[in-house]
């Protein structure tokens, strides 16, 4: 069987993974956003705990995945919660760092400026130092984005969602007539994902980045 026959003939199967493999990257993208801009924002003002905070999810970055993994399935078994938790933790690098760096990147006389007209701390977080440094948190969002496509791939080995179940089946029947074809189109679907989500994130940038702040 030719790869594009494999392809008409589980067309159905491969979309219904490609889309649970987008749905949990893009999950645990928010996840990871979420915990990732609080933690630059919590520690961005300090030398020490932004040291730390980078340190800290670098260590996670270097476990392998299959490991993390592994060493989740005792504790919350098999599926999804293993997945949602090794991912997040593996996006959250590249958006803390960015966060720390995009807050501190804030000329200080335009919050001195807020500051005078009476704003809050918060008001001026959340209205003057997040906006300017949104350009580098979604740079930070889009390499995480990337670097979880692949790793979600993993997942299958923990009976995950997503197209690794596809690569891993293939893996699995090396030798038979279609485990190239598994192999291949598990991997082909993951890299248009990739590329879907990299186009939504530069449409995002375009239409949330002011032009002046972009050039």
């Amino acid at each position: 069987m030719s790869f594009w026959e494999y392809l008409d003939n589980r067309h159905q199967q491969l979309l219904t993974d490609a889309l649970q493999h987008a749905s949990a990257v893009f999950q645990c993208m928010l996840l990871a956003t979420v915990i990732g801009v609080a933690i630059g924002v919590l520690t961005y003002r300090s030398d020490w705990a932004g040291n730390l905070a980078t340190t800290a999810t670098s260590t996670i970055l270097t476990v392998p995945s299959l490991a993390m993994i592994g060493l989740l399935v005792p504790v919350v078994g098999l599926g999804v919660p293993p997945t949602v938790i090794a991912l997040t933790l593996y996006g959250l690098l590249p958006v803390v760092r960015n966060a720390i760096v995009g807050l501190r990147g804030v000329d200080p006389a335009l919050v001195d400026a807020a500051k005078g007209i009476g704003m809050s701390r918060p008001a001026r977080l959340v209205r003057v130092e997040l906006p300017l440094a949104w350009p580098p948190i979604l740079t930070g969002i889009r390499v995480a984005t990337q670097m979880l496509m692949g790793i979600a791939a993993i997942a299958a080995y923990a009976s995950g969602p997503g197209l690794g179940n596809e690569i891993f089946r293939g893996i699995a029947s090396l030798g038979s007539k279609n485990a190239l074809n598994q192999v291949l189109a598990g991997t082909l679907g993951i890299v248009v994902l990739a590329l879907l989500f990299d186009a939504a994130y530069v449409l995002i940038g375009r239409l949330t980045i002011p032009r002046g702040i972009r050039v």
